[in-house]
């Protein structure tokens, strides 16, 4: 996706998680608040308290003293700002804030368990989805690479109406691996999520992203506890289905313009250093759990060996982001592109199985080898799945 500012929503998103700025706002969280004691609710707005970076401050806003996030930037088509706890962290407890902001396309969300600047957790409201299913986001971060692509449905988000211009609680809590999210109606749970990165302590902060509006937040508590008794029942995942690759040989990741014309990658593949990563219940590998996008090394090649009693055709269903190409025993079968809007206008360039090719296996051992690229512009998902669904007369590892 090559959409400029001002026509992409999404592209902004993707922008200002991966913006210099934003980086420099979690490089505070994580050297803030990593030794972070356990504190009582309320937190004070006081300069003690917090860091602003960017366009954030306090302010006076609709009766209370609130802090604004993403401010107006003079001559800027749009805006960031940050606000981050100093020395308040948790594991396991309750996050609490009351947020306020207007009918407009604005981001405004709450990161946590923050290990360093490219590794947290976090939740997120797009005020201008209000009432759509992606009206907000939890996702997890690894190695900066931020998830939404391959996290979302109703584990993830929810279709929550917002009362625009006046303050909304939410409270965010969080015990183990489980997370229950509550907007407005503090008594049932908008998202109850399991989280996804390693239960451990770490940083807590608010950012906003202003493409139309600011956001303010008041009220903030943080309780920490040794564990909640949560009242949300996460989705259950369904079992993983026979066929479904269970775990990739991952590549260090390389320059994916090296692959350009080429039809056979000969040794190339069988050269690279490798690591097992094992795939979600759904087959979903989160590359981003073992390596960073950068320019020069956005593509991997994740790879699985396919022991077949003779020669056979087998469809092979697999989901990526945001391209791949896809080889058999060096030879490539097909590439596509699965980015922002590359289905219709409304494709978000999510993970699924929405792809399958047909696999001209040869008796005895053959390897399938997909090279996932990730767009370093646009990063927002970094990601492999695959399934045969017919294994009979196969052995896969």
């Amino acid at each position: 996706m090559n959409e400029t500012v001002s026509t992409s929503e999404t592209n902004f998103e993707a922008v200002m998680r991966n913006s210099k700025r934003f980086l420099t706002v979690l490089s505070v969280l994580s050297g803030a608040a990593l030794s972070g004691a356990a504190i009582a609710a309320p937190v004070s707005l006081s300069e003690e308290n917090f860091a602003f970076i960017a366009n954030a401050g306090f302010e006076s806003h609709a009766g209370r003293d609130a802090i604004v996030l993403a401010s107006p930037a003079e001559g800027a088509p749009f805006s960031f700002g940050a606000a981050v706890l100093k020395g308040i962290g948790l594991k396991n407890g309750t996050i609490e804030y009351d947020v306020n902001f207007g009918d407009t396309r604005t981001f405004v969300g709450a990161n946590f368990r923050m290990q360093d600047q490219n590794n947290y957790e976090e939740f997120y409201m797009r005020a201008h989805q209000s009432g759509n299913p992606d009206a907000n986001q939890y996702m997890p971060r690894f190695n900066g690479v931020p998830s939404w692509q391959l996290y979302y449905g109703p584990a993830y988000s929810s279709a929550t109406t917002y009362d625009f211009g006046t303050w909304t609680p939410v409270k965010l809590e969080v015990s183990e691996d489980r997370m229950d999210v509550y907007i407005g109606d503090m008594e049932t749970p908008a998202i109850a999520s399991v989280l996804r990165r390693d239960i451990m302590p770490g940083g807590i902060g608010f950012w906003g992203l202003n493409l139309g509006g600011p956001a303010w937040i008041s009220n903030i508590n943080v309780t920490p506890a040794e564990s909640l008794e949560l009242a949300g029942t996460p989705s259950a995942p369904e079992p993983m289905a026979v066929g479904t690759i269970a775990e990739w040989q991952v590549s260090d990741p390389f320059d994916g313009a090296s692959l350009n014309s080429k039809t056979n990658i000969g040794d190339m593949a069988s050269g690279a250093s490798y690591q097992a990563l094992d795939a979600e219940a759904s087959g979903l590998v989160n590359l981003a759990r073992l390596h960073g996008i950068e320019a020069g090394k956005d593509t991997v090649f994740a790879k699985v060996s396919i022991t077949a009693e003779q020669a056979s055709t087998k469809q092979f269903e697999f989901g990526f982001s945001d391209d791949v190409r896809v080889y058999l025993n060096g030879a490539l079968l097909v590439e596509a592109s699965d980015r922002y809007r590359t289905r219709d206008y409304r494709f978000l360039g999510t993970v699924g199985y929405w792809d399958s090719v047909y696999l001209p296996l040869k008796a005895g051992e053959n390897e399938l080898v997909l090279a996932i690229t990730e767009d370093v512009a646009d990063t927002t998902g970094w990601a492999v799945q695959g399934r045969l669904p017919d294994v009979e007369g196969l052995s896969i590892k």
